[in-house]
């Protein structure tokens, strides 16, 4: 029988399994231990590992993500948890600078194994301050490796190969997954870095999906059945290193492309897989969907037009298949069960 758990258990056992086998894990942040505890992810890691390896933090990102890094230099295996992406905006200097760069400026004599954990999405109207996906800046840096796992199985197999990595990992979640239900195996098990899942195979058009748009590019899949067009659906899982040859097998096939970016498109992950596959010679049509170029909007009314979505998605896609016939709309609606990947894979 398939063992099922949701996207923040798989997190937290994912943590707890790492923490009983190596003691030099910690974790801290704010909110590892209000009585939310990340929405689940950190519950019962206070109680089980006490509060010198499970702690709450000031509101002082610079400082907090300092103390990560010398506490790596020093030994420890440090989780940095940021409740919102946007807040390591005040540590850039910290993971860019000194994180990033420590193992090579020392000639791979230092090493710097953290994992910042770093929750994006809109969740309910959060605003221009609180809702970004920046991961396109971080892509930018060498030194760093970053996971946007969108299933569960993917959750605890990316967060414990991020616990192990000896380099800097930035471990992104959105909100919205955290009610996605998957298979995740009891066991330890580990998701390599740089390998990117065919979730859903299909002929006509390359859909990839960063994140929670995965499952939008799932919820479309389902929609362009309605008009008898086949989707083939990608999670890039990994976006530093990027797994290109997955994303070009598919193009070649289809010969079409939409990239479904969590972040705005100008300079994003959706970009450069564009070029990579440009300068590889595939032949395709593509087309990038993303934010709309303004600040995150909080009105409930402007975020319908901020954010892209599985009808958008769907749509785009059938005018590229059909670019003379009128404009067609999906009549379904779908709910998150409907469009769970629950593995196993």
């Amino acid at each position: 029988m398939e063992r099922i758990l949701s996207y923040p258990e798989a997190i937290r056992e994912a943590t707890e399994q790492e923490m009983l086998r190596d003691s030099s894990v910690v974790i801290f942040g704010q909110g590892v231990d209000d009585p939310k505890r990340i929405l689940g992810t950190t519950k019962g890691l206070l109680e089980r590992f006490g509060s010198e390896r499970v702690f709450d933090t000031p509101l002082s990102e610079d400082g907090i993500t300092g103390v990560a890094i010398g506490a790596a230099l020093a030994g420890l295996r440090p989780i940095n948890t940021h409740i919102r992406m946007d807040f390591m905006l005040l540590a850039m200097n910290q993971i860019i600078n000194m994180a990033a760069k420590m193992r090579y400026m020392f000639g791979g004599v230092y090493r710097v194994p953290i994992v910042i954990r770093a929750l994006i999405g809109k969740s309910w109207g959060q605003g221009a301050q609180h809702s970004q996906s920046i991961y396109p800046l971080f892509m930018n840096i060498p030194g760093l490796k970053i996971f946007v796992p969108s299933t569960p199985y993917d959750a605890k197999g990316c967060m414990i190969t991020s616990i192990r990595d000896d380099n800097p990992v930035i471990f992104i979640e959105h909100r919205l997954l955290y009610y996605q239900k998957g298979y995740v195996p009891e066991k330890s098990y580990s998701v390599p870095f740089g390998k990117a899942r065919i979730l859903d195979k299909g002929k006509d058009v390359t859909l990839v999906g960063i994140s929670q748009m995965v499952i939008e590019c799932l919820r479309a899949k389902k929609y362009l059945q309605e008009v008898n067009i086949d989707a083939e659906v990608i999670d890039m899982v990994s976006l530093s290193p990027l797994d290109i040859d997955t994303v070009k097998n598919s193009v070649m096939k289809t010969e079409k492309l939409i990239i479904v970016d969590n972040a705005w498109t100008v300079c994003g992950a959706g970009s450069e897989i564009i070029t990579r596959l440009i300068e590889m010679d595939v032949k395709m049509q593509v087309r990038r969907m993303g934010f709309a170029f303004v600040p995150c909007p909080t009105a409930p009314a402007l975020e319908q037009h901020f954010y892209p979505d599985a009808k958008k998605i769907a749509m785009n896609a059938f005018n590229m298949l059909n670019p003379n016939k009128k404009e067609w709309q999906p009549n379904l609606e779908l709910s998150i069960e409907e469009i769970e990947f629950k593995g196993p894979f």
